[in-house]
């Protein structure tokens, strides 16, 4: 095909599309025409069909300001400006390094100054609102409702401002108080039995915005609440993207579409940010980083096992024992390993807390200490006990992001709220917690029984948004016991997605291991080119496989008390028919050796079986060489 027809066809493409749109103005329609936006003719709100059946109800849409700037007076909804979005981005890190952002896009005019920007994705949809011409005014709310049906399965977490809960599956809310509950993001609901997934989240916050949740509204209303923003607001302002993964299962796991409605970063310069596993102190010990031989021990296994980083964890300012902070910076120097350092925010937990605090909550501090910490050699900052969702602190965690990258520093955000597309406009952003993950078994026991079914249940909800700093593979116990495999604990570094993987056992346990998982260790890739849902099914089991050049890691694990066999369909990593070269790890069921490893040309099984609590990890090269 000449150059001349191919733009003839896309252009004939493109007016087909839009001729369908301006047919029925009540309607749009993804390129891929699974997912149709259908906009309520009574302008109250609109449902959204994935193939032909309804899946998501929006009931209301619309704004509270306090000069009434965002009141809804329009009699009828008529898409405008409809287009065709298409554009390829690189990932430093994150479940896939090219991904896609391609939509259908329309604009809504509700009122003289509020409009509603519409998208419809092959895998979901996402809307904002925008207002224009504000004169001193102010956000009192949003009135954006989503209608749930009872009896519905669902994943939701209850809203902590740390986002730090579980995800138990439940069909409704409790009727003795569905209009006081409130949910934080993501929540995954199975709309259609096994055949079609909703999970809700938001993306793309700026420094004049809060984030948001959602709140019950009665009889099975899901509200938009968003956190305080004190700001006085004049010109033109918008909302986050609200947002809505649609599809099977393979299509929420699989999907970038957070980071799609990203704002793409202005970095010019980003061969500094390299993603990197990351040994952590605190799990073992219950403390941070106050005794220097305890932070000695951290570095020298990072530099056995060929880790790039060593976190040296709070209360750093106050090390004893043989040396100080520079002391540690330099001996992980000599060791060829960089250091990550902890700070405390300063906004939250601060009486009592660990320091060293209030040393970046000024520009003129942070750019005082990030100075120290570039001019040191150190890799970057881990910042912890942030003020919840709020504008301010918003605003806040993008000051830090960018006074981070302009000294080539790394960034790992604890005790705060979820990803919601920075990692794409602020690459130097690794990780985020924002989980209920391993350091729990310090705190409280309910994690021993629970670990397994929330596990198999992160990877369909809260690790889809983004990174996810769970701080896996413990095979020791801290205060609390686990009662999950070698096996399942291993698979966790590949099955959760983090451009920090941190290790969260003491070295002493990880030396005890064989030879094979600890040179695993130095090997594990945490950036991603390629991410494939291979099955499960959320708190019962979850298959991964994930693709870093041309090795295939191959990642599962049993959220259940029973033993569970399952197929092994790999069709779509199109993996060559020739025979592989295999490692694998699994579980032994001789308690004196747990271990079952292999390695050697062969073929994959076409079942797996994985043990109570189970899992395993196939890697798979196309050649021994590799």
């Amino acid at each position: 095909m000449t150059k001349g027809k191919a733009r003839t066809l896309l252009g004939f493409l493109l007016w087909a599309m839009t001729s369908t749109l301006q047919a029925n103005n009540h309607i749009l329609i993804s390129p891929n025409q699974k997912i149709k936006i259908i906009l309520s003719k009574s302008a109250s709100g609109f449902n959204v069909s994935y193939q032909g059946k309804t899946v998501v109800i929006c009931t209301r849409v619309g704004l509270a300001t306090k000069n009434k700037a965002g009141a809804v007076t329009y009699k009828k909804i008529i898409l405008q400006q409809q287009k065709h979005i298409q554009e390829h981005y690189k990932m430093l890190s994150g479940k896939r390094l090219i991904c896609n952002n391609e939509a259908t896009e329309a604009i809504c005019i509700l009122s003289p100054k509020l409009r509603l920007r519409l998208r419809a994705y092959n895998n979901g949809i996402a809307f904002r609102y925008e207002l224009s011409d504000l004169q001193d005014d102010s956000i009192m709310g949003e009135l954006t409702t989503y209608h749930i049906r009872e009896g519905l399965r669902r994943w939701m977490q209850n809203y902590q401002p740390s986002y730090e809960d579980f995800y138990p599956m439940t069909t409704g809310q409790p009727q003795e108080a569905s209009c006081k509950r409130h949910w934080g993001y993501p929540a995954l609901i199975e709309a259609q039995k096994a055949q079609c997934y909703a999970l809700y989240s938001e993306a793309d916050i700026t420094p004049n915005q809060s984030a948001s949740s959602l709140k019950g509204y009665g009889n099975g209303g899901y509200q938009v609440s968003t956190d305080r923003n004190p700001l006085h607001l004049n010109g033109n302002w918008h909302t986050p993207w609200r947002v809505i993964i649609i599809g099977k299962l393979s299509d929420v796991v699989e999907s970038t579409l957070i980071t799609d409605l990203a704002e793409p970063s202005q970095l010019k310069d980003a061969t500094w940010i390299h993603p990197g596993v990351v040994s952590w102190v605190y799990w073992a010990y219950n403390h941070g980083s106050k005794d220097y031989q305890v932070v000695k021990k951290y570095i020298d296994m990072a530099a056995r096992f060929h880790l790039p980083y060593v976190l040296i964890d709070a209360e750093w300012d106050d090390m004893t024992n043989g040396g100080n902070i520079e002391d540690a910076i330099n001996y992980a120097r000599q060791k060829g390993v960089r250091p990550l350092i902890w700070y405390n925010s300063s906004t939250a937990w601060i009486n009592g807390a660990p320091g060293p605090k209030f040393r970046i909550n000024t520009p003129e501090k942070r750019e005082k200490e990030f100075t120290w910490l570039e001019k040191s050699g150190v890799a970057g900052v881990k910042i912890d006990f942030f003020d919840g969702d709020t504008q301010p602190t918003m605003a806040y965690c993008i000051a830090i992001l960018k006074c981070a990258a302009r000294h080539h520093l790394l960034v790992n955000f604890h005790g705060a709220t979820i990803p919601r597309g920075w990692q794409r406009t602020f690459p130097n952003l690794l990780s985020t917690e924002g989980v209920y993950g391993e350091e729990w078994y310090n705190n409280l026991p309910v994690l021993t029984n629970k670990a397994a079914c929330h596990n198999a249940t992160l990877p369909f909800t809260r690790n889809v948004i983004g990174p996810m700093d769970y701080t896996p593979c413990a095979f020791s116990d801290s205060q609390h016991p686990h009662i999950t495999s070698n096996a399942h604990e291993l698979a966790l570094t590949v099955l959760f997605e983090s451009g920090l993987q941190h290790l969260a056992d003491k070295p002493e346990s990880y030396y005890t291991q064989p030879a094979e998982v600890q040179h695993f260790f130095g090997k594990i890739p945490v950036a991603w080119d390629d991410t494939r849902f291979i099955a499960g099914y959320p708190g019962r089991y979850v298959i991964i496989a994930r693709r870093k050049g041309e090795t295939w890691y191959i990642a599962g694990i049993n959220g259940t008390d029973k033993g569970l066999r399952t197929n092994l369909n790999l069709k779509s990593l199109r993996l060559p028919s020739t025979p592989l070269y295999i490692e694998s790890f699994e579980d032994n069921t001789c308690k004196k050796d747990p271990w079952k490893i292999k390695k050697g040309k062969g073929r994959l099984p076409d079942q797996v079986t994985m043990i109570p609590r189970g899992g395993f990890i196939f890697i798979i090269q196309p050649r021994k060489d590799l």
